[in-house]
């Protein structure tokens, strides 16, 4: 079932239903914002978007699918989303703008299911996502029925991006590349952690992005956290930063140096390019996602400060970890399942090379890639080198 209101949707309800059926869900509660998000098509309620509290309770969105009947799905709202609705109407055949916090939203969606699939016996939820009152309306609503972890069935929806998709990615990372140019450039000798990092957030508000971190160093410190700390001739800085746009998210990793790099500058970070490339070489649809991870840690153990750098990549997309997971509690805590399956033609990966030097600082890169049938894209590539900021 298509029709043009869910023609624009990056996923298929072919392939939700399969991942359904093999999970052994009959029907879906999706109830994080970056999976109702997703299902929706891209949408996210401004109101709650940076925080979910109110009154007694909590935002809880919540979109009901049932297996095979996409005519049955629905979108539990706020009640202030009938304004969303009425000027860009949810693709959802069942509006429910009617809930004010986390138990009402699930009363409403429990009874949806009891109307529309009265005989689910399985119903996916996420743990992570469901408050423990919502988790009680669902028991109580459904003694006989079994409640399914259905992250993973989400997650494998999300592996593969659609062309827009990866365009939100690459206009998200350009963005964050060009505010960190611009911050690299207007910063300079007494420009303060605090400084630096709130420029680089009007820089990419300005820039169309959700600013929503950044983790910096300077000098010899390898503390990323915000501080009172100057920046000081000679002193090397990194900025790593996420910023999202349109829910999709931009996370890169750039090296600044107040003045000019010198020779032992430019060899460090000669090292960190050395592994990102040999990591690089491996990324094309078909090879197994762990000959990018043996490829880049077979480059580090050749490198000279080896012993002070690390090396991993990762999934990204929706969120900065996501399918494929290439690697085990590292440094995020779950298992590296996809290192033995083969990448697929719009997959997105981060690949990040870290060195704690004990005097020169903290040097890093981290990239964004685009997996594609003969190689890779690699989005934001502006400034991979020693970004320089004038002294005076």
């Amino acid at each position: 079932m298509q029709n043009p209101a869910t023609d624009d949707l990056p996923y298929s309800f072919a392939k939700l239903d399969d991942l359904m059926e093999k999970a052994g869900i009959d029907v879906l509660v999706a109830t994080s914002k970056h999976n109702v998000q997703y299902l929706l098509g891209g949408y996210r309620f401004i109101f709650f978007s940076a925080m979910d509290a109110i009154g007694h309770s909590r935002y809880l969105p919540v979109v009901v699918y049932v297996k095979g009947a996409p005519d049955r799905t629905a979108y539990v709202a706020n009640r202030m989303e009938g304004a969303e609705h009425a000027h860009r109407p949810f693709w959802t055949p069942h509006f429910m703008p009617g809930a004010w916090g986390s138990v009402d939203a699930m009363t409403k969606a429990a009874d949806h299911i009891h109307t529309h699939a009265p005989n689910a016996v399985r119903i996916g939820i996420e743990p992570s996502f469901l408050p423990m009152d919502s988790a009680r309306v669902l028991d109580a609503a459904f003694p006989n029925a079994r409640l399914i972890d259905a992250t993973g069935t989400l997650e494998r929806l999300r592996a593969v991006k659609t062309p827009a998709e990866r365009a939100l990615m690459k206009r998200a990372s350009e963005a964050i590349s060009d505010a960190m140019q611009a911050t690299i450039a207007a910063s300079g000798e007494g420009s303060s952690k605090f400084d630096i990092i709130e420029r680089l957030r009007r820089e990419e508000t300005a820039r169309g992005l959700q600013f929503e971190y950044c983790l910096l160093t300077l000098g010899a410190s390898h503390n990323r956290a915000a501080s009172p700390q100057t920046w000081a001739k000679g002193e090397v800085l990194s900025i790593d930063s996420g910023g999202n746009l349109k829910g999709y998210i931009g996370d890169i990793c750039r090296m600044g140096v107040l003045g000019e790099p010198d020779g032992e500058l430019i060899d460090l970070l000669g090292e960190i390019e050395a592994v990102q490339q040999a990591a690089f070489a491996q990324v094309r649809a078909g090879t197994l996602g762990g000959d990018l991870i043996a490829a880049g840690v077979a480059e580090l153990a050749r490198q000279p400060h080896r012993a002070e750098t690390d090396f991993f990549a990762h999934g990204m997309g929706v969120i900065t970890h996501e399918v494929p997971f290439l690697m085990t509690n590292h440094p995020v805590a779950y298992d590296g399942i996809d290192a033995d399956h083969p990448l697929e033609s719009g997959m997105m990966l981060s690949v990040e090379t870290t060195m704690l030097h004990p005097t020169r600082g903290f040097i890093k890169l981290e990239d964004t890639l685009a997996v594609t049938d003969t190689g890779y894209e690699i989005f934001g590539s502006k400034g991979r080198g020693w970004n320089c900021s004038a002294i005076g």
